[in-house]
């Protein structure tokens, strides 16, 4: 137990739900990648691939919660690194399902949009930590934070719009956190709004071929899913295209033919006609094939990887701590509903992985790096209770010590 004990440190709560989630994973990825082994020809490939990813998150997450939190400051440098590198993708990009979001140089393969998320998580949690007063955070924090996450999202959209919303609305519920004034955060909001409008009806109603002409094809992909989730009108089956059309129709019949316990590991039956079975649309299959129990078992596990993040935020006494593993916090849960309620057709699809479920390389990676954070910072909490227990325990004493020679006096005059 001991031995355990100082192998696992941390909140026993977040080693819970992160090995629950790796265990839903390995399940659900391996019934789910029909198409990857149709395709391979080799039947263990893509499980034994995902197995050793998520063992070598399993080492990341030892290896980061025994950091010092302290050192997580250093990270910051990741953003600026970030930045060549998302610049990097539009040379040397590659093509993936219609978009560059990928570096490949053969012997590794990543997304620096993942690694640009982390970086930009960091850095605002440091300004809202350094630029803390009485009253709130300094009006310039706002304007720092929107330089910083302009020029990232800025960088991500065109390839992957998604992504960029994402970032940029776990940014500002950061920014409500770390107490930036309201009217700067009604004013962003209103601009936010205003833009998404705006961009929604430009990218709805300006014709594909206009897109094209100028080079941004992925336009095209966003108006086709922003039509196929609007439009009430019934498409005829022929007219059907696997890769967009009928990845929600599939997984909407994924999740009306189960029940409540499901059909059961590995029975699925649309994951062979889903394209992205094991990434996009896992959490369908997982309501498939575990039923309604089972979907709202995994969202429990976001829920209370939440919760156990607001009680150690809570317990902080740096400002720091405070802010960057509530920005972890909201980012992760964040992806997840936005997974779910793709899964669940009441968002048009947006290509987000659901964290630490999904067959992933880089997203893996970082956000077993995620919890690694989390975990040190829970480290240090534990730590700190414990030295203020200590502190209670001797400053009680010392009192007791103090109390005892004053009462002995008083016994020896009474006996005189």
């Amino acid at each position: 137990m001991d031995l355990l004990k100082n192998f696992f440190k941390g909140d026993k709560a977040i080693w819970i739900i992160y090995l629950f989630l790796c265990l839903i994973s390995i399940v659900e990825v391996f019934s789910a990648s029909s198409t990857l082994t149709y395709k391979s020809g080799d039947h263990w490939g893509p499980i034994t691939n995902h197995l050793t990813l998520l063992m070598v998150g399993t080492i990341a997450v030892w290896i980061v919660h025994n950091i010092p939190c302290r050192w997580f400051k250093t990270f910051i440098v990741l953003l600026p690194i970030s930045w060549v590198l998302l610049a990097a993708v539009f040379i040397l990009g590659s093509l993936t399902n219609g978009a560059k979001r990928w570096i490949d140089l053969g012997f590794i393969q990543f997304q620096p949009s993942e690694v640009a998320k982390m970086g930009t998580i960091i850095t605002v949690a440091f300004i809202l930590s350094r630029m803390q007063e009485e009253n709130g955070a300094n009006k310039k924090a706002f304007k720092y934070i929107c330089i910083i996450t302009i020029l990232t999202c800025g960088m991500i959209v065109s390839e992957n719009l998604s992504t960029a919303v994402l970032l940029a609305g776990s940014v500002f519920l950061l920014m409500f956190v770390g107490r930036v004034p309201f009217k700067q955060l009604g004013i962003l909001a209103g601009i936010g709004i205003a833009c998404i409008l705006i961009g929604v009806g430009t990218i709805k109603y300006v014709p594909g071929e206009a897109w094209d002409k100028i080079g941004l094809h992925r336009m095209v992909t966003w108006q086709s899913r922003l039509n196929n989730h609007f439009d009430e009108a019934e498409i005829p089956a022929a007219k059907f295209d696997i890769d967009n059309d009928a990845q929600i129709a599939h997984a909407n019949i994924a999740i009306a033919s189960s029940n409540i316990v499901g059909k059961g590991p590995g029975n699925s039956v649309q994951r062979d006609f889903l394209s992205q079975a094991f990434s996009d649309f896992i959490y369908a299959i997982i309501i498939e094939e575990l039923g309604l129990v089972g979907g709202a078992f995994v969202a429990a596990l976001y829920i209370l990887l939440l919760m156990r993040i607001a009680k150690i935020a809570r317990n902080c006494d740096k400002s720091y701590y405070v802010f960057l593993i509530t920005g972890i916090g909201i980012l992760l849960v964040m992806q997840a509903t936005f997974n779910m309620l793709v899964a669940v057709g009441i968002m048009p699809v947006t290509g987000q992985p659901l964290p630490l479920i999904s067959k992933g390389g880089t997203a893996t990676l970082i956000n077993s790096v995620y919890i690694g954070i989390i975990l040190s910072i829970s480290r240090y909490v534990n730590d700190l209770k414990q030295r203020q227990e200590a502190e209670a325990r001797l400053q009680q004493a010392s009192q007791t010590q103090e109390v005892t020679p004053a009462s002995n006096i008083t016994t020896q005059e009474e006996s005189v």
